[in-house]
């Protein structure tokens, strides 16, 4: 993947032209390099074109100031995954030295429509749904069925960042799913300069929509590396979004969606794996990731630079941030996962994410990797799902196949075979905390559980506290930038 990376960046350089965005990050106006048109032109006869402006896309989700700020915490996705964390109170700021998170952790942020914090991810995520736009208008449209299968693969992966920018944002901007609420513009097409807010269902249609037919136009597709969205990612992304939604139809949609993925035969990160520091692309437990590369250019500004003490990092000289002391309390001693944290320093994750030479401060230029998505995920989804459908055997089994994992003894995980009912559930949404803790799932399951915020008592802001799911300070709120230039939106 490395070596495909950087053949291409003479295609990324045109290609993240194409997508860059100025203040107005809806802007139309056609690159004075290469036209929209001209990319489904040359794509024709060179799918590497069109390789390239996917991976331009998939850069913007690793690369620095993708949401336009400048701030160090402005970094991507895997920056995202480290606010929501901290909303959901799973991750503990507990030390603000250089105050980065400082306003978004008080939850003052997130009510001050001002606030770049809200402009960081609206620009984001909609940046991510306009370059895809271009793509899917370059092969033809929302309707078409390219007929080289190259295209037809490019065409489901644009369709599925699409649908992935819009599940984010109705996570982030939305206090959870209502079906008739009126919350986002929809832009389905790239000729739009501004649009007005729909309904949730609406919103939720397109991701639908947009992920089946990614799953079947990506039939057949072997990526060469870890970035690209395959079916297995797709269909990841769409039981996410079942799951969100709630109703018992979804929630079966979603477990037979997990189901899926999980019968492709990812294995469950070992013990020694996920205490092996979260590194590596290669790792046969990821789903979906990003192999960086020095091309990509981090440092300081990345998700190492935020998160690992053995990076050149503010986790190392002041901005701490560990395991909710609560949460840690949670995991039993011979649970491997409590080794992750150091109860010595701040409950910081040092022996879950982590630069090989463990360093204090060592790793400057990044080259660590990046997981969005792995197996394990699949496999507590599918457990939740059946639990809350009162298939209380299939939840359990999925759950302990998690576990046997993580205790080396079966007499440590056996109580799970005498939980049913609500317990169960109870069961898997902790354990679901615990194992992907500091990886930006457990704000997707408080949302769609509908379960309190708790703080323990090492955050630096609102210690010991329980705030409700739908709290309008645990949500984004529309920026002022939006609000401004949208005549649709007060």
């Amino acid at each position: 993947m490395k070596k495909t990376i950087i053949k291409s960046i003479c295609v990324f350089a045109v290609s993240l032209t194409l997508f860059n965005c100025n203040k107005d990050f809806l802007e139309t106006s056609p690159t004075e390099f290469i036209s929209v048109d001209d990319v489904g032109y040359t794509a024709q006869y060179n799918p590497v074109i069109l390789e390239g402006t996917l991976n331009g896309i998939y850069s913007t989700m690793v690369n620095a100031n993708t949401g336009g700020t400048g701030t160090h915490e402005d970094f991507g996705q895997k920056g995202f995954d480290i606010f929501s964390d901290f909303l959901s109170g799973d991750m503990a700021l507990t030390a603000n030295n250089y105050n980065r998170y400082g306003a978004f952790v008080n939850l003052l942020a997130t009510v001050d429509y001002t606030d770049g914090d809200n402009y960081m991810a609206w620009r984001y995520y909609y940046k991510i749904v306009r370059s895809s736009n271009l793509v899917i208008k370059s092969l033809g449209g929302n309707d078409a069925v390219p007929e080289k299968v190259e295209n037809q693969w490019a065409l489901g992966q644009a369709k599925a960042l699409r649908a992935y920018a819009y599940f984010y944002l109705a996570q982030y901007y939305v206090k959870g799913y209502d079906a008739s609420a009126t919350i986002l513009p929809l832009y389905d097409t790239s000729d739009l300069s501004v649009a007005a807010p729909v309904e949730t269902s609406v919103i939720y249609d397109l991701i639908i929509s947009d992920l089946t037919s990614a799953i079947t136009l990506l039939d057949g597709f072997n990526r060469t590396g870890i970035t690209s969205i395959n079916q297995d990612v797709a269909r990841g992304l769409l039981a996410y979004t079942y799951a969100a939604i709630g109703t018992s139809e979804a929630n079966i949609e979603a477990k037979k969606l997990a189901d899926q993925v999980i019968a492709a035969g990812y294995p469950i990160m070992s013990s020694s794996e996920v205490t092996g520091g979260f590194n590596s692309a290669n790792t046969p437990g990821w789903v979906w990731g990003f192999d960086i590369t020095l091309a990509n250019d981090l440092d300081l500004v990345s998700w190492w630079g935020q998160m690992d003490v053995f990076t050149y990092s503010y986790q190392w000289a002041g901005d701490k941030k560990g395991i909710d002391s609560d949460l840690y309390a949670s995991i039993d001693a011979n649970d491997i996962r409590k080794t992750q944290f150091d109860v010595n320093n701040a409950l910081q994750p040092r022996n879950k994410f982590y630069n090989a030479n463990r360093v204090i401060g060592g790793q400057r230029y990044i080259e660590d990797d990046y997981v969005f998505m792995r197996i394990s995920e699949m496999y507590l989804l599918s457990a939740e799902m059946a639990a809350k459908e009162g298939e209380d055997g299939l939840a359990r089994t999925n759950l302990k196949e998690i576990l046997s994992r993580r205790f080396s003894d079966p007499a440590d995980y056996a109580y799970v075979d005498g939980l049913s009912g609500q317990a169960l559930v109870d069961e898997i949404i902790l354990q679901t905390r615990i194992e992907l803790w500091g990886e930006g799932k457990s704000y997707l399951s408080m949302k769609r559980n509908k379960y309190n915020a708790k703080r323990g008592s090492n955050h630096v802001f609102h210690p010991n506290s329980s705030i409700s799911y739908d709290d309008d300070r645990l949500s984004w709120v529309v920026p002022i930038q939006e609000v401004q230039n949208n005549p649709f939106i007060n």
